[in-house]
């Protein structure tokens, strides 16, 4: 196997870490508004992924600075033509990162009710926005011979990019929803309980159709990938198991699900990295835009050595860390 593919296998492992690790951040964010009935619940809920959710945050740079070193052509084409579409994410990722730190620097309802907001907002528009463009490199963009992308804004906004953008977004919310009940107790943990069993049957809806679409549109009517059809009953133990005590398969199980839509948008993608809807000659692939074999070769080494590091750090975290989260004792006075 050549370097170029090993590491657009090692990109796609990135993303699917991010979207694993990250999803339950964003579906806490997006839900604890609604599943927290005052201040002191919202606080509970956030507290859940207070451990982890800027180290989570680091898989989108090292996925980022991975795809710039080893395939700086491809680099260079999406992040040019989704420009405007990544200034919405970053200011997403800035109100939803300053939102957990200043959401209780002031005791003013006003003041944390506006943070809360900003957090929910936040963890709903960057796994939207970024499945959109997931969805887009394999859906195609107009991108002529030289690799550069000749549409505008309103050319992002394919059909299917969108659907794999909502796909994202309430398989998050699923992953959310079962991380909460996992991590707190009492009612908090029902409401996250029903709210598993209702965005579950939604998740089972939207997840078959978007497989379909990618089966037929994107893959011309061909046999579904297993990766599709484990994802899909993958959904659907999610949501079964979400009203049951079985809290932990739950959480895996909605893990493993947001794991198989990421990992078929690259399996469906290969060889390509970028698909030109222009004409299929202009396609980017791994061959195409790949960086020189030295770069590659000291980026290979470098990973093997550091990432089996980043491994067992996260591992441990969640060890020291796997306790619920319950609300503090109130004061007798």
């Amino acid at each position: 196997m050549q370097l170029h593919t090993i590491w657009f296998i090692i990109i796609a492992v990135f993303w699917v870490g991010f979207f694993v690790l990250e999803g339950f951040d964003f579906g806490v964010g997006a839900l604890h508004a609604f599943l927290g009935r005052d201040d002191t619940e919202r606080r509970v809920a956030i507290n859940t992924i207070g451990p982890w959710w800027d180290g989570n945050e680091v898989w989108l740079i090292v996925a980022g600075a991975s795809m710039f070193a080893a395939f700086p052509g491809w680099y260079a084409t999406m992040f040019s033509a989704l420009y405007l579409a990544l200034v919405l994410l970053l200011l997403a990722l800035f109100a939803r990162g300053v939102s957990f730190e200043y959401r209780g620097k002031r005791d003013s309802p006003r003041w944390r009710n506006g943070w809360t907001w900003a957090l929910t907002a936040g963890s709903i528009l960057i796994p939207l926005l970024i499945g959109v463009a997931l969805g887009d490199l394999l859906h195609g963009l107009p991108i002529n011979a030289a690799h550069q992308f000749t549409g505008n804004f309103f050319s992002l906004l394919t059909g299917y990019g969108l659907m794999t953008g909502v796909t994202l977004l309430v398989l998050c919310l699923l992953h959310g929803a079962t991380f909460i009940a996992l991590r707190t107790t009492g009612e908090l943990r029902d409401r996250a309980h029903a709210a598993g069993r209702v965005i579950g049957a939604v998740a089972i809806v939207v997840n078959v159709a978007w497989c379909i679409w990618t089966l037929v549109v994107i893959g011309n009517g061909t046999l579904p990938e297993p990766t599709q059809i484990f994802g899909v009953i993958a959904v659907i133990f999610a949501q079964r198991l979400a009203t049951s005590a079985n809290d932990g398969w739950a959480f895996a199980a909605s893990g493993f699900a947001i794991a198989a839509a990421v990992g078929q948008i690259f399996i469906s993608l290969y060889p390509n990295v970028m698909v030109s809807s222009t004409r299929a000659s202009f396609n980017l692939t791994v061959n195409n835009v790949a960086a020189g074999h030295y770069p590659l070769v000291v980026m290979t080494v470098v990973a093997v050595l550091i990432m089996p590091v980043v491994l067992l750090y996260q591992g441990w975290s969640f060890h020291v860390f796997r306790r619920r989260v319950g609300a503090p004792p109130v004061s007798s006075g």
